[in-house]
């Protein structure tokens, strides 16, 4: 009676058993969202952006099948958050259990991922794709859901998608990196520093690198986008950027990238120089990184035209029949009632 009593009361997710405690707060509801996998519905917005990112980083190692629970030194401790830092609060994030959680960020895999190649585990390197670009896992990214407590709206979901970059470069690497040029400059400074054990030289390089990649990616999906819907005033070849200095507790200097997109300021992603402990702890100290991570949710509701962030998980094929796999279209409203045919 007692073990089936504790049985019952562990929570399964995608047939793992996590045994509750008094941090547990994550809903059935929330579990259930789990295993949807949307980016893996190939029609699907979410699963269209992700391809064309992916798309545009040919070198980098792509992961999209990481499952969801990670541990709270995963999540937290690896990436320098601080014990006090909010995003550990059960308000904030969905715990089974005080050890395990449902990731709040894709981040909770970059030190998993970095030291995979390492410590050749298999169990982690199984999971790429792409993976003859980058063996050693030195570039890759990771497209998958995070959960984190929020309130439901139009634009607001307690799980979303986020995509994230990693790059990372020996000193030889960074030598052969072009001269950083005038468009390159971005802030840095006492308020936004450069690491100790890191030159401002190798900074300005890496941080250069990163923002040359980061606009190309950009406009050649926003060109993509105004292309195919050719909407009026949206013929734009050109996105001026602006890089915002930014905090981020994995790292420094950090930015926020914008872009002007049909009139308004869209803010991309948060991005920087890879706290160097992370490389440390992955046994590749030799190395330096940088990175970047972004909601795929905002993205793709302003290229799909998509005004309601619910519909994601919409199950209702007047949504899904819209989209075509690797084509961006305009989402076609239709009525929340179900269709009512005529005699």
């Amino acid at each position: 009676m007692n073990s089936t009593a504790a049985e019952t009361r562990e929570i399964d997710v995608l047939g793992t058993k996590y045994t509750p405690d008094a941090w547990t707060n994550a809903t059935p509801s929330i579990l259930d969202k789990a295993g949807r996998n949307l980016l893996h519905h190939e029609s699907h917005p979410l699963s269209i952006l992700k391809t064309l990112i992916f798309n545009e980083f040919p070198n980098f190692a792509h992961y999209d099948t990481l499952g969801p629970v990670v541990t709270t030194q995963q999540n937290f401790d690896s990436l320098g958050f601080a014990e006090d830092h909010p995003g550990r609060a059960r308000t904030d994030t969905y715990y089974l259990n005080a050890s395990h959680l449902l990731r709040t960020h894709t981040s909770a895999h970059q030190l998993q991922l970095l030291a995979a190649a390492h410590t050749n585990d298999n169990s982690v390197l199984v999971h790429a794709k792409n993976a003859q670009a980058a063996p050693n896992n030195e570039r890759f990214l990771v497209a998958a859901d995070v959960f984190r407590r929020d309130e439901i709206d139009a634009s607001h979901y307690p799980v979303f998608h986020q995509m994230e970059g990693v790059c990372t470069l020996s000193h030889a690497d960074v030598q052969k990196l072009a001269p950083s040029t005038p468009d390159d400059i971005v802030d840095i400074g006492p308020e936004n520093p450069v690491q100790p054990g890191h030159t401002a030289e190798d900074v300005h390089k890496v941080a250069a690198d990163m923002k040359r990649t980061m606009n190309c990616m950009v406009t050649r999906i926003l060109t993509q986008a105004t292309a195919a819907q050719r909407d009026a005033g949206s013929e734009a070849t050109e996105f001026p950027v602006r890089w915002i200095p930014a905090y981020f507790p994995f790292t420094s200097p950090s930015w926020e990238m914008e872009v002007l997109f049909r009139g308004e300021w869209l803010e991309i992603c948060g991005c920087g120089v890879m706290q160097q402990s992370i490389l440390q702890n992955a046994h590749a100290n030799d190395r330096i990184g940088w990175a970047f991570g972004f909601g795929l949710e905002r993205l793709a509701m302003l290229l799909f035209s998509i005004p309601d962030i619910r519909l994601f998980w919409s199950t209702d094929p007047r949504f899904s029949n819209q989209f075509a796999p690797a084509q961006i279209s305009s989402f076609r409203p239709f009525s929340k009632h179900p269709p009512c045919p005529k005699d």
